[in-house]
């Protein structure tokens, strides 16, 4: 394994010595989640930073759409499932249980609460939307997922049957392998006004098994409104990719949405075995995401976005659209941050990716600073004497424009501990006080 020492270089070409100890903390922090990651046995890519971002800015310069801080782009068209995801908010998925036949090395399920006793047993979902619609719930969006749902036919078909008769314009959607579609089940389904259908395609399947999943998908398209394929986008399969949504687009399904691969936190013979290594840094901002997906697998997103180009060019007509893992994170941070945020006057709720943001002077600066910021009649702010820094409103930074400060831009989360809502650092980052713009934020 190689060593990490210089590959987790914070930028700290920082004249303040307050400001760049204060960044060496979150070195540390990084350097050591990396080692965590060598010795699970995974190899980390050298850091790149975000390299995506010159590949989204054309791809929205030939007509993708950015969400979500471009953590997310499509073209030609979305899921309303999939827009409402970013916040959460009166969308719910559910699993019948985590029962698959299919056995995927990349499968994260083993990671989900109670994975082996819902290996062998099936949860009351029925009862679980029973309780939500008894206290008033207002969901727009309903899932099922798995799993694979279908092993569990009569439950899934009750399911969606409960969920359209109590939850008016409520949008249904299913995950699904497609191995065991028929057309009565397909009947059925729609006889409960299902929504969306998701297939799911293994590329290491045989062309017979790709093949009757076509089948399905056709058969599909007559009983269901919108008809998707959802899959990882593993490095190394961009050619099979491309005439994959070629076949999809001749087809006329619907869309396709296309996510990061990860690792799963196991099966790290199987990933040694491919070559594949862990993006650096693998989060934009460090974290217990409960996100189960693992640990996104270096370039994957480049995949992605060459898929969404290529189906530009190409004029396809099914949507495409990138689903990375950070995307994935933002209705935890969402949830978490934006009910109590009012209780911490320092900060600033983020729009785009919803942490909670201070900012802090450091050292010798902040006697110029405060004296710059009592001249505007500028409060609150907040003085830390053991790490020795001043903390104030990210909406105050502009009062010390003229400084041209090195300053923390500081992302923070509220946790609940011990019933009551704590705030949390989670990552400091270099901007200068004379060219911030708090509309990037």
């Amino acid at each position: 394994m190689p060593d990490l020492t210089n590959q987790c270089e914070t930028i700290l070409p920082v004249e303040n010595p307050a400001l760049r100890d204060y960044l060496k903390i979150y070195q540390a922090i990084d350097l050591d989640f990396l080692e965590q990651i060598q010795a699970a046995g995974l190899a980390v890519d050298v850091p790149a930073g975000r390299p995506a971002a010159d590949k989204i800015k054309r791809l929205k310069s030939l007509g993708a759409i950015g969400r979500n801080a471009d953590k997310s782009l499509y073209s030609n068209w979305l899921s309303p499932a999939c827009a409402a995801c970013r916040q959460g908010i009166d969308s719910i998925s559910l699993y019948l249980s985590l029962m698959c036949p299919r056995h995927c090395y990349y499968c994260f399920n083993p990671n989900q609460e109670a994975y082996s006793y819902y290996l062998a047993n099936q949860r009351d979902c029925i009862r679980e939307l029973a309780a939500l619609y008894k206290a008033n719930q207002k969901l727009k969006y309903i899932a099922l997922t798995g799993g694979e749902p279908l092993l569990h036919h009569r439950e899934t078909i009750e399911f969606f049957r409960y969920a359209k008769s109590n939850f008016k314009r409520v949008h249904t959607r299913l995950y699904t392998a497609g191995d065991l579609l028929d057309r009565p089940l397909l009947q059925q389904l729609q006889e409960t006004q299902l929504d969306e259908i998701r297939f799911s395609i293994k590329l290491e399947d045989s062309a017979a098994t790709i093949r009757q999943i076509y089948e399905h998908i056709c058969w599909a398209k007559e009983y269901i409104p919108h008809v998707l394929v959802e899959m990882p986008v593993i490095p190394g399969s961009l050619q099979k990719m491309r005439h994959l949504l070629r076949d999809l687009d001749e087809l006329g399904v619907t869309g396709i949405n296309l996510l990061e691969f990860c690792f799963p936190f196991h099966n790290a013979a199987e990933f040694r075995k491919r070559s594949f290594t862990i993006k650096n840094p693998p989060f934009q901002v460090l974290y217990n995401y409960r996100y189960a997906g693992g640990l996104p697998v270096s370039q994957s997103e480049t995949a992605c976005l060459e898929l969404i180009e290529f189906a530009i060019r190409e004029k396809l007509r099914l949507g495409v659209h990138y689903c990375s893992l950070e995307n994935k994170f933002t209705e935890q941070i969402y949830q978490q941050n934006s009910r109590h945020y009012k209780l911490f006057p320092l900060t600033y709720f983020s729009p785009h990716d919803f942490f909670l943001k201070t900012a802090k002077v450091f050292g010798d600066d902040i006697p110029t600073a405060l004296r710059e910021l009592k001249s505007h009649k500028t409060s609150p702010y907040r003085l830390d004497k053991k790490y020795g820094y001043l903390e104030i409103p990210v909406q105050a930074v502009p009062r010390l424009k003229k400084l041209d400060l090195a300053i923390g831009l500081c992302s923070h989360i509220i946790e609940n501990r011990e019933g009551k809502p704590c705030l949390r650092e989670l990552k400091v980052d270099v901007i200068r006080t004379g060219g911030f713009d708090i509309r990037q934020l």
